[in-house]
């Protein structure tokens, strides 16, 4: 075997995969067919969730620190047009104000990261950089690949300079695939999308038009403070931009209207949308431009077969809608990466590998879901006429818009249920436990530590949030002051070789989070399982390694 895993695809599951793998010591090739990282600014939003994985690895500060300025409002801001009314405003700290302020919250949003808003295309920079400064692995850009064969004991993976030259063929033990929409591997698989395929909407259905563009000329002209996320409303040009340096460069996204046909728009005529949204004269440079369709809420049937693993837009995809679609990817990644090292190094069984499709793909069919009625939200309240009137009625169906606008906004981005709620009960790795989960709810996460879920989070002092101590692989956690000591649990572990971290901890408020003196916590920070003691540690440990 030339490596451990292939990989097909350098976006944000390629690249996460490649950190994940590379730093447990699995050797890892990545084929992409673009020439470098993301161009276009593609998806704007890291959820909380995602933070708190990239503080895992090591550089959620470095993603943090790009983007927008730190003292830039992430603001989503609603108007009939940007430089006319202001219709509602959902207002969002800062980077410096969340960096501050996530160590004083509690309940939904107890967490070790808050979200950043910051382009795909900068995180992508940052996810490259670290992986390929890791042993072990090979990233390749400007390569595509063309067919894979599973032997059994194996995949040959063909890939092709997009330049021209001669073909490679790799030999690795696994293939993972992240290769987007048009996935040459979720084809050659023969799985099939299932799902909503296209839903039309007055707004976020149907085709829209992206522009990516400069105009650092809109802050001048528009008199009402900067935002994030900027939404118009009106009967003409309906559209949403973010803000992605905050100094003049945004990602531009326009409903297409009945008769507009993308191939005959010119670059002057798709800065003319834009300034149809702005309502006002504005200077602006086209950057880059395309189409693309709103509406979809697609999971593949499968998520993968025998050695062939697929995650991202390849099995799942979304209506940008709530921001979902990259941070699920995120998560694909990071559930993938350890079970294929545990595997791959000898203490995974069979069932760990099976227990990726049953964990992730009805936590995309749930995060689609969410997606696809926060598009239906917004994209089905429609304009009523006279609501750019400067005159009675228009004031009042401007304020009957702001008040919708404004809780749509609040339902749309304040998610700690949808960012930290998924669950993994029905998986063949938990020690599941019996009785009811916490209600699946957008605006309401509740911390559990009931097996199957994200551990229970909390600031143990001023700078140092409990996920700082757990150890990178597993982690035993022994709680309150007379917390059993779990030496079955950790014999059990070292006659495997399992890297497993034991963290004690005696306060009674975490005792009492946890409901259980011991719990045991996965690579990827969700409980396993937790209990009063530890005498079944083989059983345990055989369930979620995915052994028996």
């Amino acid at each position: 075997m030339e490596c451990d895993v292939g990989i097909v695809g350098g976006g944000p599951f390629g690249l996460m995969l490649a950190n994940e793998l590379g730093r447990r010591g699995v050797t890892a090739v990545l084929f992409d067919e673009k020439t470098s990282t993301a161009f276009n600014p593609q998806a704007n939003a890291t959820q909380a969730r995602t933070m708190e994985h990239y503080r895992r690895l090591g550089f959620a500060e470095k993603v943090r620190a790009l983007g927008l300025p730190p003292d830039f409002p992430t603001d989503i801001a609603y108007f009939t047009r940007y430089a006319t009314q202001e219709l509602a405003r959902f207002s969002l700290p800062s980077a410096r104000e969340a960096r501050d302020r996530v160590k004083s919250l509690d309940g939904s949003w107890s967490a070790a990261e808050l979200p950043h808003r910051v382009s795909q295309k900068f995180v992508e920079q940052v996810l490259r950089r670290e992986a390929e400064a890791l042993p072990g692995i090979s990233v390749n850009y400007g390569w595509r690949a063309t067919g894979f064969e599973d032997t059994g004991d194996g995949v040959t993976l063909t890939a092709e300079p997009v330049a021209g030259g001669a073909a490679r063929q790799l030999r690795c033990r696994y293939l993972a695939a992240g290769d987007g929409a048009r996935s040459m591997v979720r084809r050659a698989l023969g799985f099939r999308y299932e799902g909503d395929g296209g839903a039309v909407r007055d707004f976020f259905g149907g085709r829209m038009f992206a522009v990516y563009l400069r105009s650092p000329d809109f802050y001048r002209v528009v008199p009402h403070p900067p935002a994030w996320m900027n939404v118009t409303f009106n009967g003409d040009r309906r559209a949403f931009m973010a803000a992605v340096d905050g100094k003049g460069e945004f990602a531009f996204h326009t409903q297409l209207r009945e008769g507009e046909d993308e191939a005959a728009i010119t670059d002057d005529q798709a800065l003319d949308m834009f300034r149809a949204a702005v309502g006002a004269p504005v200077d602006a440079e086209l950057l880059s431009r395309g189409t693309w369709m709103a509406g979809y809420a697609l999971v593949a049937e499968r998520f993968g077969a025998g050695r062939v693993f697929l995650g991202g837009d390849a099995v799942h995809l979304f209506t940008p809608a709530g921001g979902l679609g990259y941070n699920t990817a995120i998560d694909d990644a990071v559930n993938l990466g350890w079970k294929l090292a545990e595997v791959i190094r000898g203490a995974g069984g069979p069932a760990l590998l099976q227990s990726y499709e049953a964990e992730r793909r009805p936590a995309a069919i749930r995060n689609t879901g969410y997606a696809r009625g926060f598009a239906e939200s917004l994209g089905t309240f429609v304009p009523k006429p006279g609501l750019e009137a400067d005159d009675a009625t228009g004031a009042a169906l401007r304020a009957e818009a702001g008040a919708y606008l404004e809780a749509h906004g609040r339902a749309e981005f304040n998610i700690p249920g949808v960012t930290f709620g998924v669950r993994y009960d029905a998986s063949p790795v938990i020690c599941a436990e019996p009785g009811a989960a916490p209600e699946d709810r957008a605006d309401t996460y509740t911390p559990t530590a009931a097996p199957g879920g994200r551990a229970p989070h909390a600031w143990l002092d001023a700078e140092t949030s409990l996920y700082d101590r757990f150890g990178f692989g597993w982690t035993l956690l022994r709680l309150g002051p007379e917390a059993p000591a779990g030496d079955a649990i950790t014999a059990e572990a070292a006659r495997r070789g399992l890297d497993l971290s034991v963290l004690d901890l005696p306060s009674t408020d975490l005792r009492a989070l946890y409901e259980a003196p011991l719990a045991l916590i996965r690579p990827d920070q969700v409980v396993a399982w937790r209990g009063a003691g530890d005498g079944d540690a083989a059983a345990v440990l055989n369930r979620v390694l995915g052994n028996g």
